[in-house]
């Protein structure tokens, strides 16, 4: 068991113990007693470089170093405070837009619908569907370089 959970935390050091359980059992080859299988007698090297890896001060730091690197993608309170900021107000500026340039803006960004489905639900020409979208752009466009975005 503690052979699998080695595994499946790190693949270099899943190679490392395969290597060094294979020198071992070679250099061990003659006090092989022939008490149990091969495959016993490997599995039991095997294990004990396991118990002595996860023992070691090396193994402990570099776990403990990927498991701090890995909250390190998570981003800071500050960093997700600013990016909620900015979904809101971009929210309150869709929400300022005209009607039929709002609605085309939801069905686009919100529900991420293609220009031929909103066209269809809405009884308008593909034409028609892409002008507003763009409109609705460049007026959010305008209103978010007037707030310094």
């Amino acid at each position: 068991m503690e052979l699998l959970l080695c595994i499946d935390s790190k693949h270099d050091m899943a190679d490392d113990i395969a290597q060094d359980t294979f020198i071992r059992a070679f250099r061990s080859l003659d006090s092989f007693r022939g008490e149990s299988s091969v495959k016993t007698w490997l599995l039991r090297i095997a294990r004990n470089i396991t118990i002595n890896y996860k023992r070691s001060a090396f193994f402990r730091k570099i776990v403990l170093l990927d498991y701090v690197q890995s909250d390190r993608s998570t981003p800071s309170a500050e960093t997700t405070y600013f990016d909620e900021q900015f979904v809101d107000r971009i929210w309150e500026l869709v929400i300022r837009l005209p009607m039929k340039q709002r609605e085309i803006i939801l069905l686009n960004a919100h529900y991420q619908m293609p220009i031929a489905d909103m066209a269809d639900l809405l009884g308008l020409p593909e034409g028609t569907v892409k002008s507003r979208l763009y409109r609705a752009r460049l007026k959010l466009d305008e209103w978010l370089k007037k707030d310094q975005y």
